[in-house]
C-alpha cells in the first residue's frame, strides 16, 4: 500500500495526462526553471487524516498551478476547467477510493514578471482505503 498522497498523485497526473483538452500542456510536479508554458504543476498537496469508523480516510488539499502560453485569462481559465472537469472525474486504482471532492477556489494572475496569465486551482479531496 503506498502513501495517500502518491496514490492520489499518480491517479491524476494520469488522467490529466490523457484530458484531449490538455493536448500539449506539461503536467509537472514543479516546473523546470526556464520552461514555456503551458503546463500545469501540482504545487501543493497537503494531508490531514479523517479516519471513519471503518476505514482510514484522508482530506486532500490540492493546489495546482496553471500557466498560459499567452497573457489570456480567458486560455488559461481554459485549463483550470479541463483540469478540475479530471479532478472531479478521477478514479484510482492503488487501493484508493475518492469519496468526495470540493472545488474550493480559482485565483487567476498576469504575472508581471512574464506577462502571461497563470492561475492556482484549490481542491479539496476526501479520500479512503478501499478493501
Amino acid at each position: 500500500m503506498s502513501h495517500p498522497i502518491i496514490a492520489l498523485q499518480k491517479g491524476l497526473v494520469a488522467a490529466l495526462q490523457v484530458t484531449p483538452e490538455l493536448a500539449g500542456v506539461a503536467v509537472v510536479d514543479a516546473p523546470t526553471k526556464g520552461a514555456a508554458p503551458p503546463w500545469i504543476a501540482i504545487a501543493r498537496h497537503d494531508l490531514l487524516p479523517r479516519d471513519g469508523d471503518l476505514t482510514p480516510g484522508f482530506e486532500h488539499r490540492l493546489v495546482l498551478q496553471c500557466w498560459a502560453a499567452d497573457p489570456s485569462r480567458k486560455a488559461v481559465l481554459g485549463l483550470v476547467s479541463a483540469a478540475l472537469g479530471c479532478v472531479e472525474a478521477l478514479t484510482l486504482s492503488d487501493g484508493l477510493r475518492i469519496t468526495h471532492v470540493a472545488h474550493e477556489r480559482t485565483d487567476t494572475a498576469i504575472d508581471t514578471d512574464t506577462g502571461r496569465a497563470r492561475a492556482a486551482l484549490a481542491v479539496r479531496i476526501y479520500s479512503e482505503w478501499v478493501g
